[in-house]
This record gives C-alpha cells, sequence and structure tokens, in this order.
C-alpha cells in the first residue's frame, strides 16, 4: 500500500504543479483567447489533482505544501520576461510524458486521465504552432496567436553555446593531440571560435532572409489575390472556416464582415491560408547577432585554460571546465524539459567525451606521422 501512495502523492504533485504552470501562463499571455486556453487547462488539471487528494486522504497519506515546484517558477518567470510561447515547447514535451506516466500506471482512473492529458497535448500543439482553440473567435476579433519567433528561442540559445563549445574543444584537444605549441593553440582556439561564429551568423542571417523574402512574396501574391478577385478570395475564406466547424451560414457571414477591410482580410488569409503571421516573419540581422553571439560564448570556454596555464595541465583544465559547462547545459535542459536531469547531463557529457576522444587520438596520430 505505501507504494501506492507513493504514486498517488507523485501524481497529486505532478497534476498541482500543472495547474500552477498554467494558471500562471494564464496570467502573463496578453491574447484573451490564449490565456483562456491556459485556465481551461488549469482547471482540467486541477480536476486530476482532486482525484489523488481525495485517495491520499482516505488513506490517510498527509499532503504536502501548496507550493509549486522550482522547475515550474522558473518555466512562469522567464515566460513573464520571454512570453508564453518560448516556454511552450517544454510544456508540450511534460504533457506527452504525463500521459505516457498514466498509460504505464494502468489503472481505471490513470487511463481516464491519460485520454485528458492527450488532449492538453493536442491544445498546446496547436498553440505552439499558431493554431486556435476556436477560429471563429480568432478571426472575427483578429487576434495575434502566432508567436513562432520566440517559440524554441530559450533551446535555440542553448545549443547554439553547446554547438560552440563542443566543436571548439574538439577542435583544440585535436590540435593539442598532434603536440601543438600553447601559442598555436591559443590561436587556434581563438581562430575556431571566430570561424565558427562567423559561419554560424552568416548561415544563420542567410536562412532567415531567404525564408523572409520567400514569405513576404506570398504576402504579395495573397495582396494582389485580393485586390483583383475579392470574391473569389472570400469564398476560400468561407471554405476554411466551414473546415473548422463553423456552419456555412456564418462561414460566409464572417468572410464577408472580414473583407470590408482589405487590410483585415489580408490579415486573416495569411494567417489561416497560408499558416504565417506577418507580423512574425523574422529578423535575419538578429538572427545572425544571437548565433554569433551564443556560440562565442561556447566556444571560448575550452580556450580560457590555455591563457593562464599551459601543457598537459591545460589540456586537462580545457576538457575538464567544458565538461563542467556541458554537464551544467545538460542539467539545465532536463530540469526545464522536466526529463531527467541525470540522463540529460550522461548524453551531452558522454558524446562531448567522445568526441573530444576520437579528434585527439586522431590528432596523436596525425602528429605522430609528422614527426
Amino acid at each position: 500500500m505505501a507504494d501506492r501512495t507513493d504514486l498517488w502523492l507523485q501524481n497529486y504533485v505532478d497534476e498541482r504543479d500543472g495547474a500552477a504552470l498554467y494558471e500562471g501562463l494564464a496570467k502573463v499571455e496578453r491574447d484573451p483567447e490564449r490565456a483562456k486556453s491556459f485556465r481551461e487547462l488549469a482547471e482540467g488539471e486541477r480536476r486530476h489533482c482532486e482525484v489523488w487528494r481525495r485517495k491520499l486522504e482516505r488513506a490517510g497519506h498527509p499532503l504536502p505544501p501548496e507550493l509549486p515546484s522550482s522547475r515550474i517558477r522558473v518555466l512562469i518567470w522567464l515566460a513573464r520576461r520571454l512570453g508564453t510561447a518560448a516556454v511552450l515547447p517544454m510544456v508540450v514535451e511534460n504533457e506527452s510524458g504525463d500521459a505516457d506516466k498514466y498509460e504505464r500506471q494502468g489503472g481505471e482512473a490513470e487511463l481516464a486521465i491519460a485520454e485528458e492529458e492527450k488532449e492538453h497535448r493536442k491544445v498546446l500543439v496547436g498553440m505552439n504552432r499558431g493554431e486556435p482553440s476556436e477560429p471563429r473567435g480568432l478571426i472575427a476579433t483578429r487576434e495575434r496567436w502566432h508567436r513562432g519567433g520566440r517559440a524554441g528561442a530559450i533551446r535555440a540559445a542553448i545549443f547554439g553555446m553547446n554547438d560552440g563549445l563542443m566543436s571548439n574543444l574538439s577542435l583544440v584537444l585535436g590540435v593539442a593531440g598532434a603536440g601543438a605549441e600553447p601559442r598555436q593553440l591559443l590561436v587556434t582556439g581563438f581562430a575556431g571560435l571566430l570561424a565558427g561564429a562567423c559561419s554560424m551568423a552568416v548561415g544563420e542571417y542567410t536562412s532567415v532572409a531567404s525564408q523572409r523574402d520567400l514569405l513576404m512574396r506570398q504576402v504579395e501574391i495573397e495582396r494582389r489575390e485580393i485586390a483583383e478577385a475579392p470574391e473569389e478570395e472570400a469564398a476560400e475564406l468561407a471554405l476554411i472556416l466551414k473546415g473548422k466547424g463553423v456552419s456555412t451560414e456564418q462561414a460566409s457571414r464572417t468572410a464577408a464582415e472580414i473583407f470590408k477591410s482589405p487590410d483585415h482580410a489580408l490579415d486573416t488569409l495569411v494567417r489561416e491560408e497560408l499558416g504565417l503571421d506577418p507580423d512574425d516573419l523574422g529578423s535575419p540581422m538578429e538572427a545572425a547577432v544571437s548565433s554569433f553571439a551564443m556560440f562565442a560564448i561556447g566556444a571560448i570556454v575550452p580556450v580560457l585554460p590555455f591563457l593562464f596555464t599551459r601543457g598537459l595541465t591545460a589540456v586537462l583544465a580545457s576538457a575538464g571546465l567544458s565538461f563542467l559547462v556541458l554537464a551544467s547545459v545538460g542539467a539545465l535542459v532536463g530540469f526545464l524539459s522536466g526529463t531527467s536531469m541525470v540522463r540529460s547531463v550522461a548524453r551531452t557529457v558522454g558524446l562531448a567525451a567522445l568526441a573530444g576522444a576520437v579528434t585527439y587520438g586522431v590528432g596523436r596520430l596525425v602528429g605522430a606521422r609528422l614527426d
């Protein structure tokens, strides 16, 4: 029975955390429809929480204090500063994990909750992609659901730094294995930092600029079609609304109302037909600068020990410092995602150690052949 109550207690805490998270996101969210969806999700989590509370009380098990976990507090803190879209990818992953957890437990209550958790995940996935839960209300009021520019921004920053660290660590260890002098190692490290950061920045600038040009062209084509054939475009919008469950009469009436304003019609069709947000097409320069900065921050870590020491001591210090930072990154990713921090750290550090060992070994082999 003790094992069962421990399981119920964990379920209770998880559901209570989920409710606190969605309630916090609802308070942060400025879009009324998205805030409403978060509140509805919070109500669902509270219902689940009650299931486990009643079981625990019947078993005479005390309930823990009503306090959200540190992960929930961090996610809400990030949402206040970066917007709810920035944390949604991590919330979606956690919701999927909850559904899987309840299916594994296999009880009647667990399976019922698992189905609701799957529905919660569908709502969150739709919000993450910019899809409204109430399309008629969205189109009629011209709400701005999609905020794709920030979705995943936290992870992009983390992994940008991770790429810089791992690539430059491998480079420095490979050159050190070949027997390079301390000055050569420093030059190699800084050259790798600048080359990698510039490459990332140029690649990101080109990618975002090309995508932006393509999307802007699509918007202009849509603008021209609205000007030349407004009746046909209104009919297309009505069909889209019907496909989302709106009645034929209401769809035609809503489309006609929207097309009274060409700008409103363009904005709605771009979002609904093309799946784009014209206000969030991305800035090539911002993407380039952020990519350069995050890669450089990671790439400087393996170089730092060579500024203060040399020889095998510097190599070991470089590897040790890099693995420490990588372990921190892995722990942060696991913490924010709600997955095992130990597994995330082991995976991150293990892959880095493998890459470093291979490049160091190849450097030793090449250096021995050149001597």
